[in-house]
């Protein structure tokens, strides 16, 4: 069964930094892009960032020049690189991967459980 857990969440203050790290375990063949998602109470959940298996990446202008997506292909790790935080960035993260599994033999999107970001002002 493939399984997406992130960690790295916390509080912080308006101008911090937080990193992000999503490993994907299970019988994985191959993963396909990686994103990270945000979801902030009352709103929808939104894409955050994109990275390909290539290490290209796509951001959300909010997040441009402040965040940044990587990624272990070896270690099947997506991280996200968070700095100059806003209070309008607190939200649960969510790791997003498209996974090519042993167990399914095709591409199914995986994720994670969410981790709680709060910036406080």
């Amino acid at each position: 069964q493939v399984q997406l857990v992130e960690s790295g969440g916390g509080l912080v203050q308006a101008g911090g930094s937080l990193r992000l790290s999503c490993v994907a375990s299970g019988i994985i063949f191959s993963i396909n892009t990686m994103a990270w998602y945000r979801q902030a109470p009352g709103k929808q959940r939104e894409l955050v960032a994109t990275i390909t298996p290539g290490r290209t990446t796509n951001y959300a202008d909010s997040v441009k020049g402040r965040f940044t997506i990587s990624r272990d292909n070896a270690k099947n790790t997506v991280y996200l690189q968070m700095n100059s935080l806003k209070p309008e960035d607190t939200a649960v993260y969510y790791c997003n991967a498209d996974i090519f599994s042993i167990a399914t033999m095709s591409p199914e999107d995986y994720w994670g459980q969410g981790t709680q970001v709060t910036v406080s002002s």
